[in-house]
């Protein structure tokens, strides 16, 4: 149509990618808005997590069984049947006054967020050339960082003057664009021909559903059980996959030593930094009593660091091992998140604002390269499993890492409303989270590293 003729296939596919990435980044760092969301439907510190972490489990549960649906349904209509669940989800969001209502609206986002996260980044795969796929890509990443950039801000401003569903109302113009730009697309995409693991699709999904939901309540027996029941599921999982012929997830790409310590580099990078962002909002808005406005303007110092490094690294790393690299990125976010470790009502918010620049220096060296990494580490036929992974373990570290903050919160605080009585313990809280991020941190630099001595690579 029209605007695919003037702009060009090419240029018209990874402008599509990049907004619907914008959105689903934007509709992934909503932080700024929880204090209000909570005080206006009487949510408890744990329910209020859950609006983050509902969001996220959704597509973490289906990222997985997407890679080959949306390759044999065609990536095109897939992505558009994603575009439009997600806006159905945020109609839905803008219209909450119970905090259920909310939070299934949050789980109709996951899935249209879900289905667009694995067709975006195997459409670029599929639709650019390979000379120009890693600038593709950066600027891909470029979408994710400047959504997480501009949600803070934008949703700060809107919040303060409109109210929390202001910050799903924004989307829509976003959403309705990206509708007509995949709608216009004349070309459809296909990669896959064969039969569709039906089985291996759900014991994966109540795998990882049982999985999380275990790991968020683990302070009780039941949270124990779930994730132990789960993690059998996924071993099962694993064990079904291996041994039929068209499985739903090409298992054996795991023994390519570069893709599996990139994906595992992946999965620690976010479970150690994603509660960052909610750690700083927290502290911002509750112990420090900036409002809405104020601290939105203030997170965008990571994000936006992020998306002026990504597109570069992706350069930096024709010159640098990918992976040696992404490990000097993790390295430069350790060093950030060290310093929040120490975070106490004293803390000059200068000294946070470095963390906050540093975290995001760091991450922005590490997410392009580590993603080129995956994406080049396997054949053309396996690109949609491998960005089923790659979207698969970005949810799942993030949905984990908040599921890790409610864990600290539930042995910590208790289950209760943020008041200023319990600021302390909300302290006592954050350090503590901190303090394994930072672990986490140290892992994901030698996961990174792990794969070097690997030289498989395909042009993808």
């Amino acid at each position: 149509m029209g605007i695919v003729n003037k702009l060009g296939l090419e240029k018209s596919v990874i402008l599509l990618a990049a907004v619907v990435s914008y959105v689903g980044a934007f509709l992934a760092n909503i932080s700024v808005a929880l204090p209000l969301i909570a005080r206006e439907l009487a949510m408890s510190n744990i329910l209020q997590n859950w609006v983050a972490t509902i969001f996220l489990l959704s597509i973490a549960a289906l990222s997985i069984p997407l890679g080959k649906l949306t390759s044999k349904y065609g990536l095109k209509k897939s992505l558009l049947i994603g575009i439009i669940f997600t806006l159905i989800g945020v109609i839905i969001s803008c219209f909450s006054n119970t905090s259920y209502m909310l939070l299934f609206s949050r789980v109709v986002q996951g899935i249209g967020i879900a289905i667009i996260n694995v067709a975006s980044m195997a459409l670029i795969v599929s639709a650019v050339p390979p000379e120009t796929r890693e600038q593709a890509l950066g600027l891909n990443i470029a979408g994710v960082y400047i959504g997480l950039s501009s949600a803070p801000v934008i949703g700060g401003f809107v919040i303060y003057y409109l109210g929390w569903q202001s910050v799903f109302y924004v989307m829509l113009p976003f959403l309705l664009v990206s509708a007509y730009l995949c709608y216009a697309l004349d070309d459809e995409w296909t990669m896959y021909d064969g039969s569709i693991d039906k089985l291996g699709s759900l014991i994966y999904m109540f795998g990882i559903l049982l999985f999380v939901y275990g790991f968020t309540i683990i302070n009780t027996s039941l949270g124990i059980i779930l994730l132990v029941i789960g993690l059998a599921l996924l071993i099962c999982f694993a064990y079904i996959e291996l041994r039929i012929d068209n499985p739903i997830f090409e298992v054996r790409l795991f023994k390519n030593a570069r893709f599996s310590s990139s994906n595992l580099a992946s999965l620690i990078s976010y479970l150690a930094t994603f509660v960052i962002t909610y750690i700083v909002t927290y502290h911002f808005q509750y112990i420090m009593g900036l409002d809405s406005q104020m601290s939105g303007l203030l997170l965008i110092v990571t994000p936006v660091m992020m998306a002026i490094i990504a597109p570069i690294s992706g350069r930096i790393s024709d010159k640098i091992d990918p992976q040696k690299l992404a490990a000097i990125g993790m390295g430069f976010v350790t060093v950030a998140i060290l310093i929040l470790c120490f975070l106490d009502e004293t803390t000059p918010l200068y000294l946070i604002i470095i963390a906050m620049f540093l975290q995001g220096l760091g991450y922005g060296l590490f997410s392009t390269p580590n993603t080129n990494a995956i994406m080049s580490s396997v054949p053309k036929e396996e690109t949609g499993t491998a960005s089923a992974s790659l979207a698969a373990m970005r949810v799942i570290g993030q949905t984990l890492s908040i599921g890790l903050l409610t864990v600290i919160f539930a042995y910590i605080m208790g289950n209760v409303p943020i008041v200023p009585e319990n600021y302390p313990l909300l302290m006592a809280s954050s350090r503590i989270s901190c303090i394994v991020s930072a672990i986490l941190c140290v892992i994901a630099v030698c996961a990174s590293l792990v794969g070097l001595r690997s030289d498989v690579e395909y042009e993808t």
